[in-house]
């Protein structure tokens, strides 16, 4: 059965996507997930990516080999994902997203669309040293952000209390000590480009 399972899952990424993008997209997902701070910066906008992730999948290779071809080493792609993640994660967006139907929608298509999506593409193409940048600023920006809604005085947004956002805080903290453990990890026993060998060729970085 779960092996069963397992290949569906393989063989239909763009349904398992869809899915996703309409479960998380119900009142119900949406009143407890953007409840709290937390839950919307740590669960909400991860699942979306995860939904650009699997989106991926299911790109014909003319499209892939049309992205290749001003995608080098991943650069562009990795600059489009970052950028658009900086925005999602200003305290007034995620106000914003709760209030505003509009910017709402912006969240369930960009989030998808213009970084899990274009990180699928860009990662696999991403030499040694990008990829490294691009962890080391990961790390970086959940110490920076956790350190700050810990230590803030007063709330950044309107809809959760200070202790939601301490706590959203002591969170970010905590998953930067674990990223930094498993980059060791990965670094002394392991390597960065698996993901690379589940793409088709036509996505592997150039030689």
């Amino acid at each position: 059965m779960i092996a069963r399972l397992t290949a569906w899952l393989h063989r239909h990424p763009t349904r398992i996507a869809a899915l996703l993008l309409l479960t998380l997209s119900t009142p119900l997902a949406r009143q407890n997930l953007e409840s709290s701070m937390t839950a919307q910066m740590l669960l909400q906008i991860p699942l979306l990516v995860v939904a650009g992730l699997l989106l991926s999948r299911s790109l014909p290779r003319r499209t892939l080999a049309f992205v290749a071809a001003w995608n080098h080493r991943g650069i562009s792609t990795l600059v489009l994902a970052s950028v658009t993640s900086a925005f999602w994660m200003l305290p007034r967006l995620l106000d914003a997203a709760v209030n505003d139907p509009l910017v709402a929608i912006a969240k369930f298509l960009s989030v998808p669309l213009l970084i899990g999506l274009p990180f699928a593409l860009g990662w696999p193409r991403m030499g040694f040293i990008v990829k490294g940048v691009f962890l080391l600023e990961f790390i970086a920006t959940f110490f920076r952000l956790g350190w700050l809604y810990l230590i803030w005085p007063e709330r950044l947004c309107n809809n959760y209390l200070l202790d939601d956002q301490q706590r959203l805080g002591q969170y970010m903290l905590l998953i930067g000590v674990a990223l930094v453990v498993a980059v060791a990890g990965k670094l002394l026993w392991g390597r960065f480009d698996s993901l690379a060998e589940s793409r088709p060729a036509s996505t592997a970085p150039a030689r």
